[in-house]
This record gives C-alpha cells, sequence and structure tokens, in this order.
C-alpha cells in the first residue's frame, strides 16, 4: 500500500501537470494572438507617424501670426505716441512764440519807459533849476521890496 499510493499520488500529479502545460499552452497561443492584433493595431497607428514637418510648419506660422500681431501693435502704439509729441511739440512751439512776442513787446515797453523815465529826469532838473534860481532872484529881490516898502512907508 505504501508503494502504490505514490504511484497513483504521481500519476495524479502527472496527469495534472500535463492539463496545466496543455491549458498553459492555450493561455500563451490566445495572449499571442491578441499581441498580434495588439502589434496590428500598433503598426496600423503607427503608421500615422508624427509629421514634424507640419508641426514645424504649423508652429512657424502661428509665430509669424504672433509676431505680426506685436508689430502691428507695436507699430500702432508708436505711431500713437509720435502724434502725441508732434501735438505736444506744436503746443510748446506756439507757447514759444507767443512768448516771444510777449517778450519782444515787454522789451519795447521797457526802452519805452525807460526814455519816458530820461525825460521826466530832465524835467525835473530843469524844474530843480528854475526853484534854484527864483530862490536866488526872490532874495535880492524881497531885499530890495523891503528897502523901497520902507522908503515909501512914513517912519
Amino acid at each position: 500500500m505504501n508503494k502504490v499510493e505514490p504511484e497513483s499520488c504521481l500519476e495524479v500529479l502527472t496527469d495534472e501537470i500535463n492539463f496545466l502545460r496543455q491549458l498553459y499552452e492555450e493561455e500563451i497561443c490566445e495572449l499571442q494572438s491578441q499581441i498580434s492584433d495588439t502589434s496590428m493595431v500598433l503598426s496600423s497607428e503607427s503608421s500615422c507617424s508624427l509629421d514634424m514637418d507640419g508641426i514645424i510648419a504649423e508652429g512657424r506660422t502661428q509665430y509669424e501670426e504672433i509676431a505680426n500681431r506685436s508689430w502691428a501693435e507695436a507699430k500702432s502704439m508708436y505711431q500713437i505716441k509720435y502724434k502725441e509729441l508732434e501735438t505736444l511739440a506744436g503746443k510748446h512751439g506756439n507757447d514759444l512764440c507767443r512768448t516771444k512776442k510777449e517778450i519782444s513787446e515787454m522789451s519795447g515797453n521797457i526802452s519805452h519807459f525807460q526814455a519816458e523815465i530820461e525825460a521826466f529826469k530832465g524835467q525835473r532838473a530843469s524844474l530843480e533849476a528854475a526853484m534854484a534860481d527864483a530862490e536866488r532872484l526872490r532874495l535880492p529881490m524881497g531885499s530890495w521890496c523891503l528897502s523901497e516898502s520902507s522908503d515909501v512907508l512914513p517912519k
């Protein structure tokens, strides 16, 4: 009995191993068919390889569009700023011309006033001289008048 049991056990185990081998081989075949299907899918998908030239061209196009928009925006801002500065320069130019005209008028007025001041100084000097002459003449005349009036007046 001892010997029969291990032999029967060996036989059962051998049958089980054979069964598992067959099952294993079937699973391998099924997996290989799935893998080949997958590889076919991959191979059909891999035929759509990346179009690097197209990607680069699209990137270049987008870059050029962005660059053109940026350039147009910068040009527009430059023109606006240029017009603002041109207007400001015109305003300052007009202000400068007006200020020069005012300075010229004021310089003329200053020259006129200086001439008037000199004329008034001359008149003042003439009047002061006339007053001094009148004072000098008044004293001798005043004493002459006093002496004559004392002669006329009874004593």
